[in-house]
């Protein structure tokens, strides 16, 4: 399976489960204050026809008008109150009914207490007691005058069919939202998938640029060096190579690759009496000669891009017991790019036919390598190396600039996959 799937899918899946949360989570919300709502609205309604029976409660404490209350409060207790109790405008209870059938839940709200509001307002509070929804409300009763005449309070007991179907409407917009939420994240998949290959397509173009630039200014610095650009493929194809065979992290090829196109960048500041004597180079010659390590360090210094080549052009002379330059770094001092490219632009340079030199065998190229283990090139490194150098000595062999294509063809393909491994993406 493509990587970029699986990389959608997974992104894909966390959001649908973090919108489905949030929105999940709103919907309960508005959806519980909805059912509040309308359990009030119940228990308002029974409050309301109460009060429309227009019971003179001032008259209420003894009398005619007592005892109608008090059948009145019954009547609406047995109905769908767990308790009634009607106080006067001054707050004093006239009368309490109490259902026979919720006896058990009127003990629970006993201990509960409560205080008398202070305000004129309804009041209501939705209750869960012994598996039953109640709500506990509190409202001024009017009289004819409009003018507070006492206070109708109740714990209003919520029908189990009432309560099936409001939780019903909820599981329901519940699952119509995370539905709606799932639906709309499987249509940005394609969508997704589609973006992404332009963005490769854009990408792989980008890479490749940017790839044809590094190898240009690799292969100025070749002729300018009367050297060849077929090795600048040739040492990079071997560090690849190397890197693949020791398991290193794929993400910091790209700076392996720049570093090995650029690792004499710096050989552009040296005058060409220097850097195109045909014969040993004098102490002095060679001290400027070393000055192109922090030439090509200025060079690519300024460049986001370049400054990846850094550890290559800066270290690559350096030699794990100290003798190198130009700070004479040992062992893991020595950026491991640099290590790397120190064993195979050595071997390649060995291999390799120059204008001035034949190439040696690859036997005679790798016991040179071997007899610098330790010394010159990193021990663990070096044998590793050793092993491989035969079979793509074998493949790379004989490569020239007349053979350059096959170079970039190889070349584009590594560059490719590895530029993009930070991003672990592939084309879709």
């Amino acid at each position: 399976m493509n990587p970029i799937h699986g990389i959608v899918l997974r992104r894909l899946a966390f959001a649908w489960l973090a919108l489905s949360i949030l929105s999940g989570g709103i919907t309960y919300y508005l959806q519980v204050g909805q059912i509040d709502d309308r359990v009030v609205a119940l228990a308002q309604s029974e409050a309301a026809r109460f009060n429309a029976l227009g019971i003179p409660l001032g008259e209420a404490r003894e009398g005619p008008a007592a005892s109608e209350l008090e059948q009145q409060a019954q009547a609406f207790a047995r109905e769908h109150f767990v308790v009634v109790e009607i106080y006067d405008r001054q707050r004093r209870k006239l009368v309490e009914a109490i259902n026979p059938r919720h006896e058990a839940i009127e003990h629970e709200l006993s201990k509960r207490g409560h205080a008398f509001p202070v305000d004129e307002r309804p009041h209501y509070e939705r209750l869960q007691l012994l598996d039953t929804m109640l709500v506990q409300i509190l409202v001024p009763l009017h009289g004819a005058d409009g003018a507070i005449n006492g206070y109708f309070e109740g714990v209003y007991v919520v029908a189990p069919e009432t309560v099936a179907h409001l939780r019903e409407d909820l599981l329901r917009t519940l699952a119509t939202t995370l539905v709606t939420v799932l639906l709309t994240t499987v249509a940005l998949y394609p969508v997704i998938l589609s973006l992404n290959s332009k963005v490769l397509n854009f990408s792989r173009e980008v890479v490749n640029g940017n790839l044809e630039m590094a190898s240009v200014l690799g292969a100025a610095i070749a002729k300018r060096d009367s050297d060849t650009n077929a090795h600048n493929y040739r040492v990079t194809l071997y560090a690849i190579a190397l890197v693949e065979a020791v398991d290193l992290d794929p993400t910091a090829m790209r700076a392996l690759i720049l570093g090995a196109f650029l690792h004499d960048i710096g050989k552009i500041g040296i005058s060409d009496n220097i850097l195109l004597k045909p014969g040993k180079l004098s102490d002095e010659e060679f001290a400027v000669m070393r000055t192109h390590v922090d030439l090509g360090i200025d060079i690519l210094h300024d460049s986001a891009w370049l400054r990846a080549a850094l550890d290559v052009v800066g270290n690559h002379h350096e030699k794990v017991d100290g003798s190198g330059y130009p700070k004479g770094l040992r062992g893991d001092e020595i950026p491991l790019n640099a290590r790397i490219f120190a064993i195979v632009d050595v071997f390649d340079a060995l291999a390799s036919d120059r204008p001035y030199k034949k190439a040696m065998s690859c036997e005679a190229a790798l016991a040179i390598i071997r007899e610098g283990s330790g010394k010159h090139f990193d021990a663990q490194l070096a044998a590793r190396f050793c092993t491989m150098a035969p079979e793509l000595h074998r493949q790379l062999a004989g490569t020239d600039d007349s053979t350059l294509g096959q170079l970039q063809q190889i070349l584009r393909s590594k560059g490719q996959h590895y530029f993009f491994a930070a991003s672990r993406l592939a084309a879709v």
